[in-house]
């Protein structure tokens, strides 16, 4: 069995969003804001954390710098697994959404407890499509004894089960 530290990256810095080429899907290339580093070096202090032999994060911005703060901290290797992405609001052709739509998307999965409703046919991406996903991700690293997955609040949510994390928060899986 593998334990998994799922962590949620830390706060992320939007004063460049809608500038320069962070617009529409490229706003996932944000990295951390001062606060979200401070978040993610705290985060690193948690001694359940030193053992684990890789870090496996997704390949967004804010991710990607939350990782190598963990990575630098804990002297321990990070690899980015795509398919720990942030959660789709368009599961089905993967196109990037207004944000309108978007929005409207992710209050549909959060008020039907990331199911789709019977009969609607939907776009974004359910619960299980999400846990499905990243439970084939896990299954690369069941011959480790512990590894820190670096990935999303929704993410974390729907597949562990919990309510949505805090920056910097670390949940578990044994798996």
């Amino acid at each position: 069995m593998t334990t998994f530290y799922f962590v949620r990256h830390g706060h992320m810095d939007t004063s460049m969003a809608g500038k320069k080429f962070y617009k529409d899907f490229s706003y996932n290339m944000m990295t951390l804001s001062e606060k979200g580093i401070g978040q993610i070096k705290e985060t690193a202090k948690d001694v359940r954390l030193a053992n684990a032999e890789l870090i496996i994060a997704s390949p967004f911005g804010r991710t990607l710098h939350s990782a190598a703060i963990l990575s630098k901290e804990l002297n321990i290797d990070m690899k980015v697994e795509t398919d720990l992405h942030e959660w789709l609001a368009d599961a089905v052709s993967y196109d990037f959404l207004p944000d309108y739509i978007a929005e409207k998307s992710y209050k549909a999965l959060s008020e039907n407890e990331g199911r789709h409703p019977i009969g609607e046919t939907c776009l974004w991406e359910s619960a299980e499509q999400m846990k499905k996903r990243v439970m084939k991700v896990l299954d690369k690293y069941k011959n480790f004894d512990s590894l820190i997955v670096v990935c999303h609040g929704t993410l974390m949510q729907y597949v562990l089960g919990i309510p949505h994390p805090e920056n910097g928060q670390i949940e578990v899986l044994a798996y």
